[in-house]
């Protein structure tokens, strides 16, 4: 069954970016066609995945606003873009996605928008992957309504521990009674982990005895290689293919398939 999946924690900086492009590469190196959502207007993984911003002219932004009435025409096969990765395209993202936060809430319906969007994708792409803002606001809402289960990156830091249990007992509950019923948490996914520390390894135990099943087996260490593949506007598969990190993602994209 095709799945479109939210990569999402209100929290910053825990490795939604990272794990939305490099999850999505692992899944697609699979042979599974998959669309890449920047539902971000920082536009990092758009940045990420080697876009030249300058020359970008459709955005999400553009689908939002088609949907609104705002404007006529814009094909999302227009938008949509080709990345440098075999079966992995990209929905881009541009700083004008900020006004979508403000005309979202004059919307009828308004928590629904980008699963109108998505929906009729669903039978081109084998996965959708949504790289969702850092916050709780109307963007993360629609990400959340429109897709079947959501992965939770989280540092392994006590702060970001607490982060991850408002989210799934406040905000992913609301939805799911409210909006989207069928929203399942695919897993948390421990990120930024550094082994030599004890804080880190104590969290992850609490956050394995706390969630249980819930946690990926998968656990993504701190590596500078993923800042150097960001600047190289590469995915960690092809910046160092046979890295731990590389690895890594590779096993996640399995749990992530086989969770059915």
């Amino acid at each position: 069954m095709n799945k479109i999946i939210s990569i999402a924690n209100q929290k910053g900086g825990v490795g939604k970016t990272t794990t939305t492009l490099n999850l999505g590469a692992a899944i697609a190196e699979l042979g599974n066609k998959v669309l890449l959502v920047d539902c971000d207007p920082q536009a990092s993984l758009t940045i990420s995945c080697g876009i030249d911003m300058s020359k970008l002219e459709r955005s999400l932004y553009d689908a939002i606003a088609k949907e609104s009435g705002e404007e006529q025409g814009i094909e999302i096969d227009k938008i949509i873009q080709k990345t440098k990765i075999k079966n992995l395209d990209l929905l881009p993202s541009n700083i004008d996605l900020s006004k979508a936060e403000i005309e979202l809430m004059n919307m009828m319906d308004r928590e629904r928008v980008l699963k109108s969007i998505l929906d009729p994708l669903k039978d081109k792409y084998h996965y959708i992957l949504i790289d969702c803002p850092p916050s709780l606001g109307i963007l993360t809402i629609n990400a959340l309504t429109a897709s079947d289960e959501i992965v939770i990156p989280m540092e392994t830091d006590y702060l970001a521990l607490r982060g991850a249990s408002i989210l799934i007992n406040t905000t992913v509950k609301k939805v799911k009674a409210k909006l989207n019923p069928n929203l399942k948490i695919a897993g948390i996914l421990p990120t930024m982990h550094n082994t030599r520390t004890l804080h880190a390894r104590e969290v992850l135990e609490k956050l394995r005895e706390h969630f249980k099943d819930q946690v990926f087996n998968t656990v993504i260490k701190e590596a500078v290689l993923f800042k150097e593949s960001s600047v190289d506007g590469s995915s960690i598969l092809e910046y160092a293919s046979s890295s731990e990190s590389a690895k890594a993602y590779r096993n996640l994209a399995k749990e992530v398939i086989n969770n059915g």
